[in-house]
């Protein structure tokens, strides 16, 4: 086949990553990038690591653009989607990757973190997936959310890991309110991965989660970025309100 005839699976089409200028929002801004699509890097403080990879995605000839906006903050969100109109005029694709992790036991939670953690991890995905779904075009959209293992269960860090079990809620509602206007809704649930937040876990609690994973290691954040891609693209076509565990086979 000739190479001119080659198109990239995403060509033509926006996607925004939220939380994405490190870890896995960063490897699935790269990856979306590399099959073809526009994408809006979103972060909230951390305005040198985003324009760092917009700058080195423009340079590999894709389309980045970095803007501020803090999930937690309902104003932000709606200010970041009308940006995303305002610079590309339409969105194909949310990945709703921004999050905040809890880290504190019971004992040791206190109600303005409770608040932050769920203002972010929940409130932040539904109101970012409903200004998508008010701009994606008449073709729909897809919207995918990052899970986790720990929505199964997450003692010592269990409101995080309470919002990870109604982001699966909201995945199969979402799926199902919206499908009819062409809008495919999913999760991906990774296990253990290396990132700053999976690498500043406490060892023993790697060693353990790597001891009952199958593939006896830690994810990478390229193996979710993969999945993601897979969902966001044609092959996915058929799938919708499914969260997809991406942990290696993790039996903890």
């Amino acid at each position: 086949m000739d190479s001119q005839d080659f198109t990239l699976p995403l060509t033509g089409e926006v996607a925004v990553v939220t939380g994405a200028s490190r870890g896995i929002g960063k490897a699935i801004a790269q990856r979306l990038s590399r099959d073809g699509a526009a994408v809006v890097i979103n972060y909230t403080t951390n305005a040198d690591k985003a324009h760092e990879l917009v700058t080195k995605l423009t340079a590999q000839g894709g389309q980045a653009l970095a803007i501020q906006a803090d999930l937690g903050k309902i104003a932000d969100i709606r200010r970041l989607f009308e940006q995303v109109k305002r610079h590309f005029g339409r969105l194909d694709i949310l990945v709703n990757n921004a999050g905040v992790s809890g880290g504190q036991a019971l004992d040791t939670i206190t109600e303005a973190r409770f608040t932050e953690i769920f203002d972010v991890n929940v409130r932040g995905v539904v109101f970012a997936s409903q200004e998508a779904a008010r701009c994606f075009g008449p073709a729909g959209g897809r919207i995918i959310n990052l899970s986790s293992v720990l929505a199964r269960h997450a003692p010592g860090n269990l409101v995080y890991g309470a919002t990870k079990a109604a982001i699966d809620s909201i995945t199969k509602s979402m799926a199902i309110e919206l499908g009819p206007r062409g809008i495919r809704v999913n999760a991906v649930a990774p296990g253990l991965t290396v990132t700053d937040m999976g690498t500043s876990t406490p060892t023993t609690l790697q060693e353990n989660a790597v001891k009952h994973t199958a593939l006896g290691r830690m994810g990478e954040p390229e193996e979710i970025a993969d999945v993601v891609a897979f969902l966001a693209g044609r092959d996915g076509r058929w799938i919708s309100g499914q969260t997809i565990y991406t942990d290696g086979g993790y039996y903890g």
